[in-house]
């Protein structure tokens, strides 16, 4: 590889320091070498060293302005500010059109939390610098810090008509768009920047993900086509396309580009997931499960890949497979709400009632409050002759579901049951005011009271209104 004289002299001026420091020979070097000395060591993190640097620049240059900005920017980083602005006002009054002298008042403000201030002084600094680019993008940085969306992507828009390979930039007015819930008109931003720079990797990429929110699975997939032509190894291009074509129900397709992913990288439990539910509704089982059995050991924490083997058994009424896969998820992670109400689910079709209570219960009490949960939790309980438990579970469950006549039927038929007639009455009223045509529920849950006159009276006396 052949390098640039400036990548050169850069090189050169890095050895001959890292040479000085272990020879303790004091060596000359000029304001703008320790400048990008410094600069290389603060932007790999090693910091002592950058000051080391700094302290010698200072000596050998201590009227030099850069290596006085880069101490302001090292004060700040110490979160010495009043420090650095006393320092950056004695640079005013010597250089007061040096944008950097702006640029690094601005950034102590922003420290401070005084985001106008800090946006007021980035303007200035537009009026000094030659690189506008950068300034805009700080500008749309402090908007961002106010949560002014809308300005913060005006101009990272103006940001990269300055510069249009700052692809953290495009990156940031997306996620404004995205943030704003434009969908639309982040396309018709990209659209017209991808035909001033056709082979922008980035821009395709995200047009793809905009036309993939809006479920235009076929423009999306056009983009991330493009995306991949232009950098054949672009993983997240890649890996978005697959999804279109999932989407698009072409799984030959989406395994291929999956594949592609983990030839480029160390496939990843995602990747591997998705070509198992793939190869599963192609109706190849075989190939689904190995997939599926390779993403739980590639990442054993994943639920995901741990309910895609027990559903795969559950869907085939392989209860015995599925109920051993989901009790060694449960040894994982024994607090997941999503393995308990598989595991209800298998235990209630294996008429392992009580297991299957347990599932119930602690999917509940592990935050799964869907209402179906609380429903088949119930009717376990009633299966059980557990009636007080099962009332006083759906009366937890109306606070959840205040205005559901599912509800109201099995707490009228459980009251019934117990000879609390007055609150059978009251539920059962409830639940024929919000679902009549459902009364049957009292039927199939409760056959013993169906028959008896004050729930017939009661049906026929609603029915009568109606």
């Amino acid at each position: 590889m052949n390098l640039s004289h400036e990548e050169e002299d850069y090189s050169l001026s890095l050895s001959k320091f890292e040479s000085m420091l272990k020879t303790n020979k004091v060596l000359f070097f000029d304001s703008e070498e320790f400048e990008d000395i410094i600069l290389h060591y603060l932007d790999t993190g090693k910091i002592n060293l950058a000051k080391k640097a700094l302290k010698l620049g200072l000596e050998q240059h201590p009227r030099s302005t850069g290596l006085k900005l880069v101490q302001v920017e090292l004060l700040v980083f110490d979160d010495k500010l009043d420090l650095a602005e006393r320092l950056l006002n004695d640079l005013y009054a010597i250089e007061p059109t040096n944008e950097e002298v702006y640029i690094q008042k601005a950034n102590i403000y922003s420290k401070r939390d005084q985001h106008e201030k800090a946006v007021e002084l980035l303007q200035t600094a537009l009026k000094y610098t030659d690189d506008y680019a950068d300034v805009y993008s700080l500008i749309g940085m402090e908007y961002l810090f106010m949560d002014n969306l809308e300005m913060a992507r005006d101009n990272f828009i103006k940001c990269l008509d300055e510069d249009t390979e700052d692809h953290s930039a495009l990156y940031n007015v997306v996620y404004c768009f995205d943030f704003l819930d434009q969908n639309l008109e982040a396309v018709e931003f990209l659209n017209n920047f991808i035909d001033k720079n056709p082979y922008s990797e980035v821009a395709w990429h995200q047009l793809g993900r905009q036309y993939y929110a809006i479920k235009d699975y076929e423009g999306a997939l056009r983009a991330f086509d493009y995306a991949t032509l232009i950098d054949d190894s672009f993983l997240g291009a890649f890996l978005e396309k697959a999804k279109s074509l999932e989407k698009l129900k072409r799984y030959e397709e989406a395994i291929a580009c999956y594949t592609i992913t983990m030839e480029l990288d160390d496939p990843t439990s995602f990747a591997l997931l998705r070509v198992g539910k793939c190869y599963e509704r192609l109706g190849n089982f075989e190939d689904a499960l190995k997939f599926y059995l390779r993403t739980v050991h590639e990442d054993p924490l994943l639920d995901k890949a741990w309910i895609a083997i027990t559903d795969f058994y559950i869907r085939r009424k392989n209860y015995q497979k599925a109920l051993y896969y989901v009790n060694k998820a449960i040894g994982i992670d024994n607090e997941n709400k999503l393995y308990w109400k598989r595991y209800a689910i298998i235990n209630k079709a294996l008429s392992f009632h009580e297991e299957a209570e347990e599932g119930y219960r602690k999917a509940v009490e592990f935050g799964d409050y869907q209402l179906d949960t609380w429903l088949f939790w119930t009717d376990t309980l009633v299966t059980l002759g557990e009636y007080d438990t099962a009332i006083t579970t759906l009366l937890q469950a109306s606070e959840y579901f205040p205005e559901e006549y599912e509800i109201e039927y099995r707490l009228a038929g459980l009251y019934f049951m117990q000879q609390e007639e007055d609150k059978a009455v009251f539920h059962l009223s409830n639940g024929l005011r919000l679902g009549f045509k459902h009364h049957t529920l009292i039927e199939e849950y409760f056959p013993a009271i169906w028959y008896s006159d004050i729930v017939q009276d009661a049906i026929k006396k609603h029915e009568s209104r109606q």
